[in-house]
């Protein structure tokens, strides 16, 4: 049953000009607009209808989580991006969306008299120009559901949302060598890497990858801004091709990490870049998905099999999710193209990288997960975790795992991030945070740094790995409603209480240290 009624009480369509009339359509659902000349900004579809007290909101992110997801009651000023639930004080499930790959970023907020949508169809941060062209702006979706939970409900209803995902052909996990070494790596520490977890997952049929992550590039280090060219590796990996054959001989698979947009190429035309960003490319010109694309083959022929693209929307919109109050792009400039949305936009990126891409598989991160959806295999859902603050993994994985896991093997395969290990985080902690990646069926991936792990921790993770190999989607959060780092889970059927605090508090990142967190 439909939570909204087929057609909203009033629709407005607003240009730089303020209100303008006519060029909108809505029929079954399907949203369109056609202008000539006008600069279109935003639209906005109301549904008159009495929400009752005690209702419960919960809505998504516009790319990763923050540790931020919640249920909650009315605010209306609240925008709730791409979809949203809401649980009725009846126990009834609710449920309002816009189907994956818009032409738009849409949001959603609720107030005790009714329902809104908000459509930001601009061009960056600038009115779209379209030129007679007929936009498909989103496919509004909505239901109702009794007798199921909440975490139930939202599933099916992320289900409904892509009808087209594409998926591996096996469950994705492994290693990455991010948070133990955060950028010093050379060849001969990723191949003790590769020896490492060839050496936890003895004789798993589904073998497990090794992605690595920023380091291996020309320009850019530790605590610097991480630049292209991406042709070649630094002194520190010297041959790119070799390496990845190399890696396959310990029987993983080779995954190395990249962020598209952001080239420091002085040849390039000033017409290919974005903003006043001397170094950040605008997706919008063809040559620069040109660009991208002859990256993507290029890592294909060096012989990896996953590529985990990065930045792409910080590098678009120059901000995080937490920034975005309440839209990703300020006012005030525009792409090479302004002929088309910033949704559009960015779907063609990630288009052109699937594309690309042939039979590797394509991990996004800081992707805007609703437009990537049907065009990557494997998306990270929240913001990074850490190998040496607790607190920071406990916000940001757990959170993310809870809120988002209606959207694993619905949207695509889902990574939380990693375990980041160190040495610096108690492994009673970070025992328990595997546990839960794994039982999840989400991708679990390892940060081990070399001669930590003793015997026991060693045989823990083999088994756990050995069931993130099978991808078995055994978890569900049972106190999700009232908490939004849940700690009481059903794991394989049986109820299980997490203890996720340090009984000193923890470490919050406001806490002053010397490193990356």
């Amino acid at each position: 049953m439909d939570f909204l009624t087929e057609t909203p009480d009033s629709i407005t369509l607003y240009s730089e000009n303020g209100r303008v009339t006519g060029g909108v359509s809505f029929s079954n659902g399907r949203l369109e607009v056609c202008a000539e000349s006008e600069p279109l900004c935003f639209l906005r579809l109301r549904w008159r209808r009495t929400i009752p007290a005690g209702t419960r909101f919960c809505g998504d992110s516009w790319e990763r989580t923050y540790g931020d997801a919640a249920w909650g009651g009315f605010d209306p000023s609240r925008m709730m991006p791409w979809y949203f639930f809401a649980r009725l004080p009846d126990g009834e499930i609710a449920a309002c969306g816009v189907k994956v790959r818009p032409g738009c970023f849409a949001g959603w907020t609720a107030d005790p008299e009714g329902i809104t949508l908000w459509c930001d169809i601009r061009s960056g941060g600038r009115g779209v120009l379209l030129n007679g062209r007929t936009l498909a702006v989103a496919e509004v979706v909505s239901e109702i559901r009794t007798g199921i939970s909440a975490c139930a409900a939202a599933r099916k209803f992320c289900a409904r949302l892509c009808p087209d995902p594409i998926l591996p052909a096996a469950p994705v996990y492994g290693s990455n060598n991010w948070y133990y070494a955060y950028g010093n790596i050379t060849e001969t520490s990723v191949l003790e890497d590769c020896r490492c977890l060839a050496e936890l997952t003895p004789g798993l049929a589904n073998r497990p990858f090794m992605v690595i992550d920023a380091g291996w590039q020309q320009l850019g280090g530790p605590g610097l801004p991480i630049y292209g060219p991406w042709d070649r590796g630094n002194a520190n990996f010297p041959d790119m091709p070799g390496l990845a054959g190399k890696m396959k001989a310990f029987n993983v698979r080779p995954g190395i990490w990249y962020r598209p947009l952001c080239r420091h190429d002085a040849t390039l035309k000033r017409e290919l870049f974005l903003r006043n960003m001397p170094d950040t490319l605008d997706p919008s010109h063809p040559e620069v998905l040109q660009l991208t694309a002859a990256d993507i083959a290029r890592f294909r022929e060096w012989g990896f099999e996953l590529v985990k693209h990065d930045f792409t929307t910080f590098d678009v919109t120059g901000q995080w999710a937490f920034d975005m109050h309440p839209w990703p792009c300020k006012s005030g400039w525009s792409f090479f193209d302004r002929s088309r949305t910033t949704a559009e936009i960015l779907t063609e990126l990630f288009r052109t990288i699937r594309a690309a891409a042939g039979p590797m598989l394509i991990m996004g991160c800081n992707t805007v997960g609703h437009l990537a959806a049907g065009l990557q295999e494997i998306s990270r859902i929240g913001d990074d975790t850490s190998g040496r603050r607790w607190d920071r993994t406990r916000k940001m994985g757990i959170n993310t795992i809870a809120f988002r896991g209606c959207q694993h093997r619905t949207f695509f395969e889902t990574d939380p991030d990693c375990v980041g290990i160190s040495g610096e985080i108690p492994w009673a902690l970070n025992r328990q945070w595997a546990e839960l990646v794994a039982a999840s069926g989400s991708s679990l991936f390892l940060s081990p740094k070399p001669g930590v792990l003793n015997p026991d921790e060693k045989k823990e993770l083999r088994k756990l790995l050995a069931e993130a190999s099978k991808g078995e989607i055994a978890a569900e959060p049972l106190d999700w409603l009232e908490n939004s780092c849940p700690s009481e889970w059903l794991i394989h059927g049986e109820k299980r209480k997490f203890q996720w605090f340090e009984a000193d508090g923890g470490e919050p990142d406001f806490l002053p240290r010397k490193g990356s967190a």
